[in-house]
């Protein structure tokens, strides 16, 4: 399986997730670049060089029904106010050794959705 390193979290920001983090480093699977290109297409073409700024410094994280994973929020200006909406899974001790933080999918969103997420789902971080 090939694998592309994103970036690195700010572990301190993210342990509003779980505060057992193993790694800062965050990957992305061949499969999962795929997943993003079926449902998104363009998303992960015109956008990847954004993921790095999005999950290195989110906006929000924000609670999802999954344990150990988080929605990272980021709007981007200097991709002309876009606003962007990544799942990151936290790799945590009970984990396999092997498996690092990774993005499970990746896409920009509009204002509409942007303001509903913040609206009613429960907000963990949110940068000062």
């Amino acid at each position: 399986m090939n694998i592309r390193t994103i970036g690195k979290i700010d572990r301190k920001i993210y342990s509003c997730i779980t505060k057992d983090i193993v790694t800062d480093e965050v990957i992305i699977t061949d499969e999962r670049i795929q997943h993003i290109r079926e449902r998104y297409p363009n998303d992960y073409e015109c956008y990847y060089d954004a993921m790095k700024e999005i999950v290195e410094h989110p906006d929000y994280l924000i609670e999802t029904n999954k344990s150990n994973t988080a929605l990272v929020l980021k709007e981007i200006i200097a991709v002309n106010n876009k606003v962007f909406k990544v799942v990151v899974r936290l790799n945590t001790s009970t984990d396999n050794p092997q498996y690092k933080n990774s993005i499970i999918t990746f896409m920009k969103i509009n204002e509409k959705e942007w303001k509903r997420l913040l609206k009613n789902k429960t907000i963990l971080y949110k940068r000062e």
